[in-house]
């Protein structure tokens, strides 16, 4: 019997090492001070060939790109973030036109520091990706953007 369980053990581990996680977008963060009190923060996406995620402007269906900023004693944030134009096409599974990124897309935050010291910027991002076949249910991430002093 103890030789049984240890075998079922065995496959049950073997199996879930074949479990593939589909993870087709990969965030990374930048920050430029653009003055001593003026800084735009940068949040790019790299997306898989075949997927995309959606604007933060899409039409009706898709869970839209969007952003949390944690609010700060160090910064005020200057509008929304700003993307580039998207791609816009009508998708059959939402059944209406939809605006998207493939490839890369690096949207932008202007911030107005209160000081001239080094500051992080947090928060968090939610996206859907999705593909022709399928859609990946929406996903969180956090992030923390440092931003150096004017000049190092």
């Amino acid at each position: 019997m103890k030789k049984f369980s240890l075998m079922i053990i065995a496959l049950l581990l073997a199996g879930s090492s074949f479990a593939q996680i589909l993870k087709p977008v990969k965030w990374s963060y930048a920050a430029k001070r653009t003055s001593a009190t003026e800084a735009v923060v940068f949040i790019k996406a790299t997306i898989d060939k075949g997927w995309h995620i959606y604007s933060q402007n899409t039409g009706d269906g898709p869970v839209a790109t969007s952003f949390t900023f944690a609010p700060s004693k160090s910064y005020t944030l200057v509008g929304k973030a700003s993307e580039p134009k998207p791609i816009t096409k009508f998708e059959k599974s939402f059944g209406s036109n939809v605006s998207y990124f493939e490839d890369v897309v690096i949207f932008q935050q202007k911030v107005k520091l209160k000081s001239a010291a080094a500051t992080s910027v947090k928060g968090s991002l939610e996206f859907m990706v999705c593909n022709e076949s399928k859609c990946l249910p929406p996903d969180e991430v956090e992030f923390t953007i440092p931003i150096k002093v004017a000049g190092k």
